[in-house]
């Protein structure tokens, strides 16, 4: 009997901490690996990433080819900084400027896509506290050493951060644990393996994401893994140990609107892959209720679902990056 993927595709940071075992990989295959951090005011910790990052994974050993920051329109110095520090930096909304203007994690993602150069792209979230090189080799090395994977994610311990100098031991991943694990188990229970399925950590081949199309918004993990699900099969994928991550957490009111977006994606792509049938289009709004003056005000929060193609198939993409004959 074969293993479970869990058993096979998982694997532990430790795994792939000899760097420059990694660049010999990437050189003797003749790949570039670009970095991409999405941002909106990330003022607070985009410096330390990039520093760090940049002195172990450009200048000490050249695994990464490039530091890519996409901004959604900071209103801080996020962009100063990344810039001065070495990053090349973007405004999203300046990247293909005859589309409508849309924000979101995913819409910066997508458009990365277009100014990155990198046969390998990893996507990092800006805002974490206890950055490491391993946040980028351990998700690179499944890539470089296994010719079948060609998608990783990150899972971890998620401390809550009560402020500044204080965390809880353990916490965070409520959204999977009570939305996408379940939804997981009814309908692709062999992909509830995946245990941060919603991690903002990932690496992949850009082959494999410009095939898949990206919704602008929290969406865009669950919707990226039953893309690759679909395309390619679970064990073209695989999961990385990368033992914590510190950030700052979300409300339960902010965490609520994050799953209502999430069901949403979910539902639409599993009716789009043949999995159910709607009777009717799924509404836009969440209706979440506050105290004001010992009255409870319903406080109502419009999502619509907007959702890019895939990058190859716009024009301006296609000429910058030619398709091969096996795309």
């Amino acid at each position: 009997m074969s293993k479970a993927w869990i058993e096979t595709n998982t694997f532990h940071h430790s795994m792939f901490s000899d760097i420059g075992e990694l660049v010999k990989a990437k050189e003797a295959r003749g790949l570039s690996i670009s970095l991409c951090l999405p941002t909106l005011n990330e003022e607070k910790t985009i410096a330390k990433e990039i520093v760090i990052l940049k002195s172990e994974l450009m200048s000490r050993y050249p695994l990464l080819d490039e530091i890519v920051v996409v901004d959604s329109g900071s209103t801080d110095k996020t962009l100063d900084i990344a810039e001065t520090y070495g990053a090349d930096t973007y405004i999203a909304d300046k990247i293909f400027p005859w589309l409508e203007k849309c924000k979101g994690k995913g819409e910066n993602l997508w458009k990365a896509l277009y100014v990155t150069r990198g046969d390998i792209i990893v996507y990092l979230d800006a805002d974490i506290k206890n950055i490491h090189p391993r946040f980028v080799y351990a998700l690179v090395g499944p890539l470089l050493l296994n010719d079948t994977i060609k998608f990783s994610k990150a899972f971890y311990d998620r401390p809550i951060a009560l402020d500044e100098s204080k965390t809880l031991p353990s916490g965070g991943g409520r959204v999977t644990e009570l939305v996408i694990r379940p939804l997981f188990s009814l309908f692709f229970p062999e992909l509830a393996q995946i245990l941060q399925p919603l991690s903002g950590e990932y690496a992949g081949y850009r082959e494999v994401f410009e095939k898949i199309s990206f919704p602008i918004g929290y969406g865009i993990e669950t919707s990226m893994i039953l893309d690759i699900y679909k395309m390619l099969g679970l064990y073209s994928m695989a999961q990385v140990d990368l033992d914590r991550r510190v950030h700052r957490n979300q409300s339960t009111r902010a965490l609520g609107r994050m799953a209502f977006i999430i069901m949403k994606t979910f539902f639409d792509r599993i009716e789009k892959l043949g999995r159910i049938t709607l009777a009717k289009e799924l509404f836009d709004e969440m209706i979440q209720f506050v105290m004001v003056n010992n009255e409870y005000i319903p406080d109502v929060y419009r999502m619509e679902l907007v959702e890019r193609p895939p990058i190859c198939e716009i024009d301006e993409y296609r000429k910058k990056f030619p398709p091969t004959d096996s795309s």
